[in-house]
């Protein structure tokens, strides 16, 4: 009997405890012999995750980069699940995943739910233009054709801006570099670009100016964990520490202006 009871202990505690593991983080080990974290994120999101059918399938992004580098400092091995935008927090109030990265915005009804990052990536959208062209405001938009990056969170706000003026038609370019180009050549009047991104083309030409769509709309990119996530602090510090290397500026210039290339 005595054997019996310790067999059953020893059965209830192993079932306690995965219950309380929070992941392949908590219990697993990779190939190589580090811990796995697991992420989670929705890929349909460009350019800061989305999955490359053109060539392996593989889910890439700004995001995608940021936690690879990030994991791969902490000594973890990233494993990366990918699911429905809207079920995100619930997977981490579940325990299914570790953090998410999906380009998520914290505001007070997922403040109460989940702990955040410091922002990783701010931007405005800016409508560029040349000079000589006079689009100052969103009226001066209307019978004019905009120019955006395909499958870009600007495309959305070109289509947007569609419905609120007249005649505006939208031209849509895989690259950065190719929008600029029709601006100079006049294929296009104007484009809807990140300031993160337009700020370096401004600098090389004087003949190329801006506005921000909306000043106030500025939204901040963030982590997300469970709550009294010990991860928080140690994201945090890697994320400073990107910051003032240059790393996380060459990663906004791979995908928002490069199309995912590193130079």
């Amino acid at each position: 009997m005595k054997k019996l009871a310790l067999i059953l202990s020893i059965v209830a505690t192993m079932a306690v405890l995965s219950a309380c593991g929070s992941s392949e983080a908590a219990n697993g080990e990779g190939e190589n012999g580090k811990k796995t974290i697991v992420m989670g994120t929705s890929a349909d999101y460009k350019p800061f995750e989305f999955i490359d059918t053109a060539n392996s399938d593989e889910i890439v992004g700004f995001d995608i980069d940021i936690a690879k580098h990030i994991t791969d400092e902490l000594g973890y091995e990233l494993k990366i699940e990918n699911m429905d935008f809207s079920g995100l927090i619930a997977a981490l109030n579940s325990n299914k995943v570790d953090f998410v990265f999906a380009g998520m915005s914290p505001n007070e009804k997922r403040e109460k739910q989940v702990d955040f990052s410091d922002i990783y990536y701010e931007a405005h959208n800016a409508v560029i233009s040349m000079e000589d062209a006079s689009i100052k405001e969103l009226g001066d938009l209307e019978g004019k054709k905009i120019g955006v990056q395909l499958g870009s969170i600007q495309e959305d706000k070109a289509k947007e801006l569609q419905e609120e003026y007249d005649g505006i038609e939208v031209i849509q370019r895989d690259l950065i570099p190719q929008l600029v180009e029709e601006l100079k050549t006049g294929r296009i009047d104007a484009a809807i670009i990140e300031d993160s991104v337009t700020s370096g083309y401004l600098e090389k030409n004087e003949k190329l100016t801006q506005f921000i769509m909306d000043p106030n709309a500025s939204k901040g990119s963030a982590a997300a964990f469970p709550e009294d996530s010990e991860l928080v602090e140690e994201f945090n510090k890697e994320i400073e520490k990107m910051k003032e290397s240059g790393k996380m500026d060459e990663l906004i210039k791979k995908w928002f202006e490069n199309g995912g290339k590193s130079e």
